[in-house]
């Protein structure tokens, strides 16, 4: 992983924007990037993931898989799977549903909770960690070299 770059983000709609730079870091390469998100509840894991969405084009809403544990999002040339393993009970679990079906060349796999998933999961190609500081939140990312605006 390269160096740790840290952001500040003062609202719900500046996440959205800054997860819309990050996943047009991410739609820049066409191998297969597992990103992990950490935070706690209601850190903004999942407003982050909307503006990576719509980096990739999607228009709709973007909700928390967490009952279904992926939602799949299919473009012309991609697939992103966002990944919510928050009520996962055991890492096995993964294997039952098949999980390296999704780690194919050209996915991202954007996965909140991911230590819920230790042991199965590959190791991550970005780490983005979300802390709670004040009214908004710091963001620390490793493993992208620059986020372009």
């Amino acid at each position: 992983m390269s160096s740790v770059q840290e952001f500040y983000i003062d609202n719900e709609a500046d996440m959205v924007v800054f997860g819309e730079r990050i996943g047009r870091s991410l739609r820049a390469q066409s191998a297969f990037q597992c990103v992990f998100l950490n935070g706690d509840l209601g850190a903004g894991k999942t407003t982050l993931s909307r503006g990576i969405l719509r980096a990739f084009g999607h228009q709709g809403a973007v909700k928390s898989p967490t009952y279904t544990l992926v939602e799949i999002y299919e473009f012309a040339d991609r697939r992103l799977y966002h990944f919510d393993l928050y009520r996962l009970g055991d890492p096995e679990e993964l294997e039952y549903m098949g999980i390296r079906d999704y780690f194919t060349e050209g996915s991202v796999c954007l996965m909140e909770w991911p230590e819920r998933g230790q042991g199965v999961l590959p190791k991550p190609n970005v780490l983005i960690d979300i802390k709670v500081e004040g009214a908004g939140r710091k963001v620390l990312i490793t493993g992208l070299d620059d986020i372009k605006a």
